[in-house]
């Protein structure tokens, strides 16, 4: 259900021309949560924005575009599965968490802000 309903949400995310994020009133996203779970499990690569492992696929909204990670559903996929260099946080995350620090890093792509 979750999976569908961030599917959903990714959806209208890429249809919108906001620098704003839409989020339904089901789900509980907390940017400060996911802000803090990006500097406990994520920032030794991600600093910045940036790619430590490989520096071709930052954080950027430009470089998610050009990696196939531009919406929230595959921000959530890959930090739910990992691959390429990058670890599986679904054995250390819950499914909130995963939600939110991805919420973030979405939010902070979008809006320019790393």
């Amino acid at each position: 259900m979750k999976f569908f309903l961030s599917l959903f949400l990714s959806f209208f995310i890429g249809l919108s021309t906001l620098n704003t994020v839409v989020f339904s009133q089901e789900v509980s996203v907390d940017l400060e949560a996911g802000e803090q779970l990006f500097s406990q499990n994520c920032v030794s690569c991600h600093a910045g924005g940036n790619n430590l492992v490989n520096p071709s696929k930052t954080l950027s909204l430009t470089d998610l575009k050009d990696n196939e990670r531009d919406n929230l559903a595959a921000v959530i996929k890959q930090v739910t599965n990992g691959g390429n260099g990058m670890p599986v946080f679904s054995e250390r995350l819950s499914e909130e968490e995963i939600s939110n620090v991805a919420n973030y890093v979405f939010s902070q792509a979008v809006n320019d802000s790393w």
